[in-house]
């Protein structure tokens, strides 16, 4: 089995995306959309249902014609090639193995179809099997296997004849959340050992910050934002990206205030907050903005010891979730908030309608310029 990338193949870009659109009628479903993917990556198509990512995925794979715009791979234009002429390695939400035919049948099928030799079936086959964690269990009919061995099962199908890229859409939204995590860990462990082009569609924002190079945010059939995980989540670039990963919490809209190197945000009930750096970053003086505060940013303040920034507040309900607890609170002057706090020890401390007072630090908040709304 050759898992290794394509030889013969000039440049860093294994898929390039130019000018891609998809209509359906009337409806537009991929606007314009250009994206070199680069070689060896694991790229994610990240967003809601009905944004796109799958159609996306599609083209890439060959299962629809652009309406508009160019797909190639490897340097070669494949925008009118049949998808089993695309060198490209599929699995899909359902799996779609065949259900007549055993494990090693599936997984072989692939190469029957491309004239592989008997004797070179065998070993990639086994050689498939062994890398998802199936050896020996070729002879298994389909019925037989839970939903993670199928899944790795449809995985060693789409890698056993080392495609130039390999294409996940959701496979892992059938499992189980535990079976789920620990197959994040092997395609991950997968995609070190193969070192395949791999492109993943996920409408599952933790999945796509664990798993990623890079991540694709989509909505409304545009590219959002195309950012490492980590920069993604800690610097979106609009109002969309910072409210769909992870959770947040977004403030009513402030006017941002300088004086010198301070910067306040006024909120329009009188409450000001301190924006926790020199503001060199943030909107010009008098704009303004909406400001994005993770859970995790919001803190008792009796417990926190930080002065600055305190609010009053009352508990409206706990959410246990074993390692922490969410707890939504009402905050004058910047209504409903969600806090992290470690532990449950707060669902006694201070049960629904207590007072609490804490305090909302913005160093690492999201703040951006506030976009008016449209009658």
């Amino acid at each position: 089995m050759n898992t290794q990338p394509a030889a013969g193949h000039n440049g860093d870009v294994a898929v390039d995306i130019a000018n891609v659109a998809k209509n359906y009628g009337a409806v537009v479903a991929v606007k314009q959309v250009s994206l070199p993917i680069r070689r060896g990556e694991f790229l994610t198509l990240l967003g809601p249902s009905g944004c796109g990512k799958t159609t996306l995925l599609n083209m890439i794979a060959g299962f629809e014609a652009p309406t508009a715009g160019t797909v190639s791979i490897d340097g070669r234009d494949v925008t009118n090639v049949p998808p089993h002429l695309r060198d490209t390695g599929m699995v899909f939400q359902n799996y779609a193995l065949f259900p007549h035919m055993n494990v090693f049948d599936n997984v072989a099928f692939g190469l029957r179809m491309r004239k592989v030799e008997k004797q070179k079936i065998a070993h990639d086959v086994e050689a498939a099997l062994d890398m998802v964690k199936l050896s020996g269990m070729g002879g298994r009919r389909v019925k037989q296997l839970s939903g993670g061995q199928q899944q790795r099962v449809a995985l060693a199908r789409a890698i056993v004849f080392g495609p130039s890229v390999l294409l996940l859409d959701e496979p892992l939204s059938a499992l189980d959340k535990n079976l789920r995590t620990q197959m994040q860990f092997e395609l991950k462990d997968l995609h070190r050992k193969t070192g395949l082009t791999t492109v993943f569609v996920t409408h599952d924002q933790g999945e796509a910050l664990s798993m990623s190079d890079r991540i694709v945010v989509m909505s409304k059939g545009e590219i959002q934002q195309i950012s490492k995980p980590l920069e993604l989540y800690s610097r979106p670039v609009n109002s969309f990206v910072a409210s769909f990963i992870g959770e947040i919490n977004q403030l009513p809209v402030a006017r941002l205030k300088r004086s010198g190197k301070a910067v306040a945000f006024a909120f329009q009930d009188g409450l000001a907050l301190d924006a926790g750096n020199d503001g060199a970053a943030l909107p010009e003086d008098d704009a303004d903005v909406s400001i994005f505060v993770r859970p995790e940013s919001i803190a008792i303040a009796d417990a926190s010891g930080r002065a600055g920034n305190v609010v009053n507040a009352k508990v409206v309900s706990h959410i246990y979730q074993g390692t922490h607890t969410v707890t939504r609170i009402e905050a004058a002057g910047l209504g409903l908030l969600d806090m992290r706090v470690g532990g449950g020890q707060i669902i006694d401390q201070k049960p629904a309608g207590s007072a609490i007072d804490v305090h909302v630090s913005l160093d690492n908040a999201v703040v951006l310029k506030a976009v008016p709304e449209t009658k």
